[in-house]
This record gives structure tokens, C-alpha cells and sequence, in this order.
């Protein structure tokens, strides 16, 4: 037995709670947005840079992925492997190539961009849940002898996400880039701007179905479920945002997340 060959009462309780916790995060995200970036607001607690914020709350993504992954029963698996990849690409990239872009942006030095101890806290809980759930179902609970789709599903789904992963960068250095100008926020434009509002969201819905594609699996279908809740009620509050701030000089024709539906 492996090290953690015992922990299936607590991956069948981790697996549920992703599946309960997306409901209500989607009810609540629609009257109340987490108060960072655009919707910054006082009243919440302590907060820290920005940047340091997202390396620390995104960090479990990495070292507790790189914990776990070798007390899995495939952790040697050649699939396995190459399955867990793009969940580390994805989360080397937001962890950190993102701060840094933060930095070189000069977030660090605006204070206005200061991000709630409480709300980094929030997510730093999540990513120790998901991670541990991806980690194990990839390493441990999936099955790969006798699976005749596994290369259909990786391979359909891996051009989904490296797709939605294309969008999510490059939109993030959109959003990025008007920062370093100063002078406060101004309208994006350029590729998807010109059809969503959010495409970094959009990009990560779509990162993290290819992902689900290719595992597979409850703990890969429940992330991207999550995924939703959390990114789709928040891209409508970005895009009324826009819409109050800029007035008649934003574009109509923009949806929020989901190109000409949302």
C-alpha cells in the first residue's frame, strides 16, 4: 500500500465538497464581488501587495502537486505524467510568471491595488482542496490499463486547453500592460476585447474544460464546474463595471464571458 493508499474516505468528502461549494459561490458572487482589483474596496481587512498575494495563494497548485503526485499507485505511469502537465503549466504560469508580470507592471507601488489578506486566505483553502483532489485522481484513482479513449481525450482536450490557455495569457498581458501606463483603468481592446469583455475568464473556462476532457474524471468535471461559478458571475460584474465606468465610449456589442451568448 502507498503512503496515502488509506486517504479514500477523505478524497470522496474532498470530491463532494467541490461539488457543494459551487452553488453558493455562484448565488453569492452575484451580489457580492470579492473587493480586489476593480471592485477594491475598503472594510475588509488587512491587505498585502498584489503580486505576493497571488504567489502565495496559488502556490499549493505547485509544491503540494509535487508532494503528492509520488505516493500515487501511477505515479510513475507515463500517462500520469504527462496528464498532471498542463495543471502545472497552467499553475507555473499564475503562480509565477503572473506576479512578476504584476511587479514589472507597478502594481506593487499602487496601493489601491492592495489585495485582502482574507480573500487570499479564501483561495489559498481552495487551491489546497483542488490540488489535492487533481493531484490524487490523476496519480492515484484513475484507471489507464484497458482505457481505449484515454489518448482521444487527451489529445482533443489537450488542444482545448493549450487554446484557452493562449487567450488567458495573452489577455492577461492586455489587462497588465494598461497598468503600467497609469492614469487609472482604461477600455481594452485588440483579439477577443473585441468580443467579450473578460477573455481571461473566458480563457480559463475554457483551459479547464479541456482539462476535464482530458481526465475524464468527477474531480476534473468538478473543477471545471467550479470554474464557472466562480469566473462567469464575476465576468458580468466586470462587464456592468465597464459598462457604468466608460459609459457610451464601451462597446455595446460586447458580451461579458461567452462569445455573443453571456
Amino acid at each position: 500500500m502507498t503512503l496515502m493508499g488509506s486517504d479514500q474516505p477523505l478524497f470522496r468528502n474532498s470530491l463532494l465538497a467541490l461539488y457543494v461549494i459551487g452553488p453558493p459561490t455562484a448565488v453569492a458572487l452575484r451580489f457580492l464581488q470579492a473587493p480586489y482589483g476593480k471592485h477594491n474596496r475598503p472594510g475588509w481587512g488587512p491587505i498585502m501587495s498584489a503580486p505576493l498575494a497571488w504567489f502565495l495563494m496559488e502556490s499549493p497548485t505547485l509544491w503540494l502537486t509535487v508532494l503528492l503526485f509520488p505516493s500515487g499507485d501511477h505515479s510513475s505511469n507515463s500517462k500520469a505524467l504527462l496528464l498532471i502537465s498542463p495543471f502545472l503549466l497552467h499553475y507555473l504560469n499564475r503562480t509565477c510568471l503572473y506576479p512578476i508580470r504584476l511587479l514589472r507592471s507597478g502594481t506593487r507601488q499602487n496601493t489601491a491595488a492592495g489585495f485582502p489578506v482574507v480573500v487570499a486566505l479564501m483561495a489559498f483553502g481552495f487551491n489546497l482542496l483542488n490540488s489535492y483532489l487533481q493531484t490524487r485522481s490523476v496519480s492515484h484513482y484513475m484507471e489507464y490499463e484497458g482505457d481505449e479513449w484515454f489518448w482521444w481525450r487527451f489529445l482533443g482536450g489537450g488542444v482545448i486547453f493549450l487554446l484557452g490557455m493562449a487567450v488567458n495569457i495573452w489577455s492577461d498581458g492586455v489587462l497588465v500592460g494598461l497598468k503600467r501606463g497609469g492614469g487609472g483603468y482604461k477600455v481594452p481592446t485588440g483579439w477577443w476585447f473585441e468580443v467579450v469583455s473578460c477573455p481571461n475568464y473566458f480563457g480559463e473556462i475554457v483551459e479547464w474544460l479541456g482539462w476535464a476532457i482530458m481526465c475524464g474524471s468527477w474531480a476534473g468535471l468538478g473543477f471545471f464546474l467550479y470554474t464557472c461559478a466562480n469566473l462567469v458571475p464575476r465576468a458580468g460584474a466586470n462587464h456592468t463595471w465597464y459598462l457604468n465606468k466608460f459609459g457610451e465610449d464601451y462597446p455595446r456589442n460586447r458580451k461579458a464571458v461567452i462569445p455573443f451568448l453571456y
